[in-house]
């Protein structure tokens, strides 16, 4: 699947801009986001809520970035002309740190025996910040039902982190509103669209069931757990944006 794109016709009908980010001059088309100009520079700035593919929310904040010393979510904020913006500094590390711990700590994240160990964005992402050791925050450990009624997909909300990707894959892709919000606060939660998940329309085949989709182990496609073994999934071969980062020495 490829970003939905944010503009019309070709690339020579764009404005284009330069803006800095982390004292680096960059290029971009009027419009974009922060985050679609920096991935096309080659430079990585990390999130959870957004994917290739679905349009962004801007819910999980792990992409804030600072522009003019302001902090924004760079998913959906749209770069402007001369910018000033700050990726990379250790107080913006700080709270990304604080907001991957709050992730953890929020769910029952058990990683040695989720089948998503290994693909999990949340814990590759928590390696990359070395957030991985207990802290000070409490562990909140809800205790929520598994819903395992459909033949091949289960839902475990107890692991979800509320990025929005399943509903905005379903809605936006599916066409079939499987996902949605059920709660508010601390006690939001995603749901679907029936009494359980045999209940609905959502398939193999969907994007909402995709491996793709969920950056954690709350949607799991039964009978593919535990895929490769250690030393060979997803993220023990490379790290959350080194995609994105190649660009820069490819010259992209």
């Amino acid at each position: 699947m490829a970003r939905h794109e944010a503009f019309d016709g070709g690339e020579e009908t764009r404005q284009r801009i330069t803006f800095t980010i982390d004292g680096e001059k960059i290029t971009a088309f009027a419009g974009q986001s922060i985050l679609e100009a920096a991935d096309a520079a080659g430079i990585y700035i990390p999130r959870l809520c957004d994917v290739e593919g679905l349009d962004p929310q801007g819910s999980c904040r792990v992409c804030t970035v600072k522009v003019n010393s302001r902090p924004v979510a760079s998913c959906v904020h749209p770069v402007s002309a001369d910018d000033v913006v700050e990726n990379d500094t250790e107080e913006i590390r700080r709270w990304r740190r604080d907001l991957i711990k709050m992730l953890l700590h929020e769910g029952n994240h058990l990683c040695p025996i989720c089948e998503a160990s290994g693909r999990c964005e949340l814990q590759a992402m928590a390696a990359r910040f070395e957030t991985l050791e207990p802290d000070l925050y409490p562990y909140l450990q809800p205790v929520r039902p598994v819903d395992a009624s459909h033949p091949d997909i289960m839902l475990d909300t107890n692991r979800c982190i509320r990025c929005g990707r399943c509903i905005r894959a379903s809605r936006d892709v599916d066409r079939k509103y499987v996902f949605g919000y059920i709660g508010r606060g601390i006690h939001k939660r995603v749901g679907v669209n029936a009494t359980d998940l045999a209940h609905t329309r959502i398939d193999l085949d969907d994007a909402a069931a995709s491996l793709e989709t969920c950056p954690v182990g709350c949607i799991i496609r039964k009978r593919v757990g535990f895929f490769a073994p250690i030393g060979r999934r997803q993220f023990d071969l490379q790290a959350p944006g080194d995609e994105i980062e190649k660009r820069k020495g490819e010259g992209k």
